[in-house]
């Protein structure tokens, strides 16, 4: 997993970037909210990255700071949410707004986003409430609480670290829901949900 590029920006053609890497060109796609705040071409970037490996295609993403990339593998797990939908998300809110809709299920303010309908930005409300945990049913849903709570849930960095070994998503998340919700971190998980798959 390329968790980090640190580099030259060579080409910046929203939502396509070009970063060099030690004479290694990454193609980097980036929501808007990112490329605002990048230097111009010839400048140095540090791009927090995303790694999505496909049958067809190997696809990098990259994002200003842990925050956005932190909500982008939220959104890629609510049904019917691509990585293209994700950073047409993105790219129209800042995280704080983004949560702040779904705190207040807000569903004009998402349909205003290119691509989501009615339909889809209720299942944004619904599914990234349950996504983002208890902060979302409590008064400690601000951005940086929910977003400190999805960095650091072991569940969701075990059921990455399952995927990137090579099982399919669906299997991955059946053994993480099968595991006690009391394992302290994301090995802890992560060995449990083996033991699981090995005794299927």
């Amino acid at each position: 997993m390329i968790g980090r590029i640190v580099g030259t920006l060579v080409e910046k053609s929203p939502p396509e970037l070009l970063v060099d890497v030690g004479g290694v060109g990454y193609e980097i796609s980036s929501p808007m909210t990112t490329i605002y705040d990048l230097p111009p071409v010839g400048g140095t970037v540090t791009l927090f990255t995303h790694l999505l490996v496909k049958e067809d295609s190997h696809t990098l993403y990259g994002f200003i700071d842990k925050n956005e990339r932190a909500l982008f593998r939220v959104l890629i797990k609510v049904n019917g949410i691509g990585p293209k939908m994700a950073l047409a998300v993105l790219s129209s809110m800042s995280a704080e707004e983004l949560i702040g809709n779904v705190q207040d299920s807000d569903v004009s303010a998402l349909t205003r986003i290119p691509g989501v309908g009615k339909k889809t930005a209720e299942r944004l409300i619904i599914e990234l409430r349950d996504k983002l945990g208890q902060a979302a049913k409590t008064d400690l849903f601000s951005a940086p609480a929910v977003l400190r709570q999805v960095q650091a849930d072991p569940r969701q960095e075990a059921e990455a670290a399952l995927i990137s070994l090579g099982y399919k998503p669906q299997e991955a998340a059946k053994a993480i829901a099968g595991v006690p919700v009391d394992a302290a971190n994301s090995e802890d998980v992560i060995k449990a949900a083996l033991k699981s798959m090995l005794r299927q």
